[in-house]
């Protein structure tokens, strides 16, 4: 008879006697993930917070035990946490965030915007954008790129041209000065032991009730334009005629909330991507010229045509330089969930009700999967190598049953937004050092990243 070796107790990561590991997690979340996985293996407890008001999480760091949270055992690990509720109560309870009949239902109208044809169709949005970028860039006198803000406000665009067709300018800065602001105010809320409820007229609730009053306005109007349109194919528009038999369609809040989920996941995570990776590229002058050999074969050099979604599978070293940098630079460098049931990964024992996290972050850097994981090498992602790799020992999308549903837009308008960049510009190192970065909600970038930049031909 076979003999089931009983879970163990999660090994504790070392932390002050006082607040635990809350100093280490609120200052240098990246590196405090990283040295527990190093000091303690792949399943490790952080406590957090003075006794009595101690919070307790389990960390996930191996692919197989990333593979049984997101997609195994699915089921077993819920949005439940305290993150994912303030996130509700600021962006609404949409495809990010919401769980069980409500997500199913919200996902089968939403999922006919999202298929390979649909999403091929925004090629020229991106292209559009990514050339008039160049041309801004050719305007610029010192050479100098901070690609850091370049990529955010490029994403940006991209994404509300996409979402509203029309109004680029004015939602565009309506977002950039409102949603940064609620993610902070959710994160920090999440974070404190001790918070003061949300209708308190507090200086911070009124400053953040203000904004989140404005963004839903600005969706709420563009909404109520295209009700009585069908002849555009916007992303709001599609949303807004989204209907089927068994579902219905989504009424006016659950249409403003995918709204604000896409913008919120639409464009800070696509532009984290593209920014490191042409730094990654100005650092290592022969791999951007390598990639740029081959936009040049497809494009047809400085000047040369827009780029479609045909063109994706010819520029696979692209590609292939993408996908490094979101294994080094993820956008989400860790990812909650609760467990409903008392349940083991990788023989340690996780409690009912515990929240866990799993860290793309740390696991994109487990040595196991990743020989020397912290140099740049794109060829990891040739076809033979990724299928060598277990599933999970890269997720930046994450995965199963909650995999994002705008994977493939986030590559196109990533492949493509490169495509046009490196066919007109050369990316130089501005030896401006390490960009120092923080965890939020997304990976954040807390200092600059520059680079000097020569248009070609």
């Amino acid at each position: 008879m076979a003999v089931t070796t009983p879970a163990v107790q999660a090994p504790v990561a070392t932390g002050s006697p006082v607040l635990g590991s809350m100093r280490d997690l609120l200052r240098d979340p990246l590196g405090t993930y990283l040295r527990a996985r190093r000091d303690h293996g792949d399943v490790v407890r952080f406590l957090a917070g003075p006794p009595g008001l101690r919070s307790e999480v389990y960390a996930v760091f191996s692919a197989e035990g990333v593979q049984q949270v997101l997609a195994t055992e699915a089921a077993n690990f819920r949005k439940d946490n305290v993150f994912y509720e303030e996130l509700r109560q600021s962006v609404g309870n949409g495809l990010l965030t919401s769980q069980d009949d409500t997500y199913l239902r919200q996902r089968r109208l939403v999922q006919p915007l999202f298929t390979p044809r649909r999403v091929n169709g925004y090629a020229q949005q991106v292209a559009d954008e990514a050339a008039e970028l160049t041309e801004a860039w050719g305007a610029a006198s010192d050479g100098n790129v901070e690609l850091i803000g370049e990529m955010q406000r490029f994403a940006l665009r991209v994404v509300c041209r996409i979402l509203f067709g029309t109004d680029v300018e004015k939602v565009s800065e309506v977002i950039g000065r409102t949603m940064p602001a609620l993610q902070e105010y959710s994160l920090k809320r999440g974070f404190s032991p001790l918070k003061a409820p949300r209708h308190w007229p507090t200086p911070a609730n009124r400053r953040v009730a203000g904004l989140q009053a404005e963004l839903y306005a600005m969706c709420d109007e563009i909404i109520a334009d295209r009700r009585g349109l069908t002849d555009r194919d916007d992303l709001v528009t599609l949303l807004v005629h989204a209907e089927n038999a068994e579902d219905g369609s989504l009424d006016a809040t659950e249409l403003r909330e995918q709204v604000l989920i896409f913008l919120l996941a639409g464009h800070e995570t696509t532009a984290t991507a593209l920014a490191f990776a042409l730094l990654l590229l100005a650092r290592h002058p022969e791999t951007q010229q390598w990639v740029r050999e081959e936009v040049d074969g497809v494009l047809g050099g400085p000047g040369g045509r827009a780029p479609t979604a045909a063109d994706m599978d010819a520029l696979s070293c692209l590609t292939m330089v993408l996908k490094e940098a979101m294994r080094l630079y993820p956008s989400a460098p860790a990812v909650g969930r609760r467990a409903v049931q008392d349940t083991s990964v990788g023989g340690v024992r996780i409690p009912a009700g515990a929240d866990v996290i799993v860290s793309p972050w740390v696991t994109h850097r487990h040595p196991d999967y990743w020989p020397d994981p912290d140099r740049f090498d794109p060829t990891r992602f040739t076809p033979e190598a990724e299928a060598a790799r277990p599933r999970y020992a890269w997720f930046p999308f994450g995965g199963g049953p909650r995999a994002c549903i705008g994977q493939r837009l986030s590559m196109l308008e990533s492949v493509l937004g490169l495509a046009v960049l490196l066919r007109e510009y050369e990316f130089e190192d501005a030896r401006s050092g390490e960009v120092p970065l923080g965890a939020g909600i997304t990976l954040v970038a807390k200092g600059p990243a520059r680079v000097r930049i020569v248009r070609r031909g």
